[in-house]
């Protein structure tokens, strides 16, 4: 989500102010940080990083500095007492006002604007300017699950989704542009009830199906959900749609009923596996990812061994895991922890190394097979090499150094696997498109 409101605060400025991205902090005009809240470590490296940028400012009076993104949502004014440097400070639902907030901070008139003024900002953002074959489209904001260890309902908002036709205009605005794959975004992704110009009500299902029909997109990832609220009609999508993916993220955060209680997730072990298995049942080859917090307060050497059990059972190929961070106004934060730090981290590097296990026996079942890859560049470390992405979201790369293959879809039969990355033959006989 970050990253797809990073690029639209680049397309809006450049046209409001005709500014361009550089590459280095000191040949910039405006440093932006955008950032996230979820976790602590993530929160103070942004005063770290405004510290190493006041020493560009001491040099450079005139240079603007902003804060947006989650932190500032949840810090405010507080972000300007502490490093006063800071010259703007706006949440993720205000960023389309940043030619106004430029503008004020130019005239050194400081600006502190986090309020929620739901959908608005996407009736004030430009057509999305991309390049590259791969994009993000937001397609809702927030969250109204109210998790006790989450942030988000609190620096995001409450679950508020893009009308569809907005929605499909942005999309055919991608496909014009070469983009093949699109990944719809939401905190809450398969929450999503955009509401037609005829009042009518499309869920994620259906626009899965619509926007399988644009011409030029031919594949559709989403992200993220929540299980509570993955419906039939969705499930039902990965028989039904092609275009979208055998990859599913799927955060479940424990194994543990008990904690999955004490963290409202609303839904218990035996339900998130129900689902996953129907969906295999349609998709024998889908990999599945998810989310794991562990750690979290109260947790026992059972609840972790639940966890372990139902790794162990999915086959989980890739994971987000990390320690329980405790973050400030949630209703975890008030729960009593007896746990050592030093049980924490050992725990998370069993459970880490189980999920590496995972990836590493799944990538091995690829090698061998002929593998459909979008073609998204040169690979950074050899230069003889091209990269894309398959299915099952694997980095895959080939030796060739025909640029003009990128953002088209080829045919690689995969000979090597390594832990998060696989290498292949391209087969052009059996053709690009």
């Amino acid at each position: 989500m970050n990253e797809y409101d990073s690029s639209r605060m680049a397309d809006l400025l450049g046209d409001s102010h005709e500014m361009e991205l550089v590459d280095t902090p000191e040949e910039a005009d405006v440093l932006l940080l955008n950032t996230c809240s979820i976790r602590e470590k993530a929160q103070e490296k942004v005063f770290h990083q405004l510290g190493r940028w006041n020493k560009l400012k001491a040099k450079n009076p005139d240079l603007v500095i902003g804060v947006g993104g989650c932190v500032a949502s949840q810090e405010g004014e507080a972000i300007r007492k502490r490093a006063p440097q800071v010259d703007m400070v706006f949440g993720p639902q205000t960023l389309h006002r940043l030619p106004q907030f430029i503008d004020a901070s130019s005239n050194k008139i400081p600006v502190v604007d986090v309020t929620f003024p739901e959908i608005e900002k996407f009736d004030h953002l430009p057509a999305p300017k991309v390049e590259g074959a791969s994009a993000f489209i937001s397609v809702m904001e927030g969250c109204s699950k109210y998790c006790t260890f989450c942030v988000v309902p609190y620096t995001r908002g409450e679950e508020v989704s893009r009308p569809f036709d907005d929605v499909m205009v942005e999309i055919h605005q991608l496909a014009d542009q070469g983009v093949r794959e699109v990944n719809l975004l939401g905190q809450n992704v398969n929450c999503y009830q955009g509401q037609t110009k005829d009042g009518d009500i499309v869920d994620l299902a259906e626009l899965i199906s619509v926007v399988a029909d644009v011409d030029g997109i031919d594949r559709i990832r989403f992200t993220t959900s929540n299980p509570l609220e993955f419906t039939d009609s969705l499930i039902q999508a990965f028989a039904e749609v092609p275009e979208l993916v055998s990859h599913l993220h799927l955060p479940v955060q424990s194994g543990s009923n008990s904690i999955l209680a004490a963290m409202k997730r609303g839904h218990e072990v035996d339900m998130y596996i129900e689902k996953i298995q129907r969906i295999k049942q349609l998709r024998p080859d889908i990999s599945i990812s998810s989310d794991f917090i562990v750690g979290f307060p109260g947790e026992t050497d059972q609840d972790f061994e639940d966890t372990m059990n139902l790794i162990h059972e999915i086959g989980f190929d890739t994971s987000f895991s990390f320690v329980y961070s405790s973050r400030p106004g949630t209703p975890a934060a008030e729960l009593e922890d007896n746990t050592p730090m030093d049980v924490k981290k050992k725990r998370l590097a069993i459970l880490q190394d189980r999920i590496v296990q995972n990836a590493q026996q799944i990538g091995r079942r690829m090698v061998g097979k002929t593998e459909t890859i979008l073609v998204t560049g040169v690979s950074r470390k050899d230069p003889g090499k091209m990269m894309g992405r398959s299915e099952n979201n694997r980095s895959v790369y080939f030796h060739n150094d025909d640029q003009s293959l990128i953002g088209k879809f080829v045919k690689i039969k995969i000979e090597e696997a390594f832990t998060n990355s696989l290498y292949g033959q391209l087969l052009l006989d059996e053709g690009v498109f």
